[in-house]
């Protein structure tokens, strides 16, 4: 691609919110809100990357789930090439589906255990494009070849293949009908850490020769920082940080990422890292704490942080952080 004609973006998402009700009763009366998404915006742009990093339960896999229709948003937008998809229905999203693909997080589950590897991957092609018994046998063929599986294995059921082999097949399936974006939600995190280098190298292979996007959602910045060219930091359901993966891992904006950082381990006994302790435990995404929701374990706290919800803004030239503390700085 040439560095001087700007990427077309293909995914713009404003102010996504999703909020799952909370029943209780004989009558399923929805007693609360569990704030699982709220206020997200980003885009991806052809051939990029987006790391969405975070803990357990701050809202990743569901904003994948939402910009896949696999999940309906409470409020907010999704557009795909400059075209809103977030109110489009089964039908309407159906000629979408093949440019908007997933690997899921366990290779074991998310593949049919009664089908063969060739009739998994040959699946998607079957719906999306009428071709004869050969022909379709030889793309799954060269499929399984392009994800470093053998053609004899065409036949196994995925009981009968690795962790990493399945999710290879899972790879490749989501490869079939030549997507433009493939939402990868933790590929590697059920994988040995031999097979995950395998698993992302062929990923960042894959981008390198047609040119695909992902929106690369982990918990390990190690893994991401190897991936991604932008990381989107979450927690309890808001961006807190979004940048450049370097400007990122060198100058980090927000405290949040700070201790993410911090605890990445070093392969290096030499190095000292300072550690970030961050106290109490994650608060419920149920009640979330007012004003900006890192401040209950926030080290660099102040009165304002309690008051009133930061919004995200742009601290550094590309660099963009929810934090009263930056802001503060640059007064």
């Amino acid at each position: 691609m040439n560095a001087s004609v700007p990427a077309a973006v293909l995914l713009e998402v404003k102010n996504l919110t999703k909020h799952f009700p909370v029943r209780k009763g004989v009558f399923s009366r929805a007693s609360a809100q569990v704030h699982a998404v709220d206020d997200v915006s980003f885009s991806i742009v052809e051939g990029e990357t987006l790391g969405l990093v975070g803990e357990s339960g701050c809202g990743k896999s569901t904003t994948g789930k939402l910009i896949l229709k696999l999940l309906e948003p409470t409020g907010g937008t999704v557009s795909w090439r400059g075209n809103r998809i977030d109110q489009l229905g089964a039908g309407e999203m159906r000629g979408l589906r093949r440019e908007l693909q997933a690997v899921f997080q366990d290779p074991y589950s998310s593949l049919n255990p009664r089908m063969r590897a060739v009739d998994i991957v040959a699946e998607p092609i079957r719906n999306f494009e009428s071709v004869g018994r050969r022909e379709l046998h030889d793309r799954v063929a060269a499929l399984l070849d392009r994800v470093g599986l053998r053609r004899d294995q065409l036949v196994k059921y995925p009981y009968e293949f690795s962790g990493g082999q399945r999710q290879r097949l899972g790879i490749a399936r989501a490869l079939a009908p030549h997507p433009k974006l493939i939402v990868c939600d933790e590929p590697v995190s059920a994988l040995d850490v031999s097979v995950q280098a395998q698993v992302i190298n062929l990923l960042m292979d894959l981008q390198s020769e047609l040119g695909i996007s992902y929106l690369f959602v982990a918990h390990d910045l190690a893994v991401v920082e190897h991936i991604s060219h932008r990381v989107a930091v979450m927690y309890l359901g808001k961006i807190v940080e979004l940048t450049d993966k370097r400007s990122l891992f060198a100058h980090p904006q927000h405290p949040y990422t700070e201790a993410l950082l911090a605890a990445v381990p070093v392969p290096d006994p030499k190095i000292q890292r300072k550690r970030v302790i961050l106290s109490g435990d994650v608060p419920s995404s149920i009640n979330p704490p007012s004003g900006c929701r890192f401040h209950t374990r926030c080290p660099y706290v102040f009165e304002r942080c309690r008051l009133e919800e930061p919004q995200i803004k742009q601290v550094r030239p590309g660099h963009w952080a929810a934090c009263h503390l930056r802001e503060a700085a640059a007064l």
